[in-house]
């Protein structure tokens, strides 16, 4: 099956991934297909579906409502404010 430029970038666009021509062109996406059409065939028929290899569970805890901290307190210690809020430094690109 082979796999055109057009579409590499679609997958590379869906998976977030920013791809320089170099790698769309060496990308091998036939293999990609193929290795997991060859795990389609697989037969997991006795194996117990998993999410995580490790056995980790999620620990819960009650909610408790607690005193927390005065707005008016935290404020006073943040170096720059705006309408009642802390203005931090911009992280995402828009």
């Amino acid at each position: 099956m082979k796999i055109s430029k057009d579409e590499v970038l679609h997958v590379a666009f869906l998976s977030r991934l920013k791809l320089n021509d170099d790698e769309i062109e060496n990308l091998n996406m036939e293999g990609v297909i193929d290795f997991a059409n060859k795990l389609n065939e697989l037969d997991t028929e006795n194996i117990a579906p998993t999410n995580h290899i490790l056995d980790i569970k999620n620990v819960f805890r009650e909610d408790k409502i607690e005193k927390s901290f005065d707005r008016d307190e935290i404020l006073k210690n943040a170096p720059q404010k705006q309408r009642g809020c802390v203005v931090v430094p911009q992280t995402v690109e828009e």
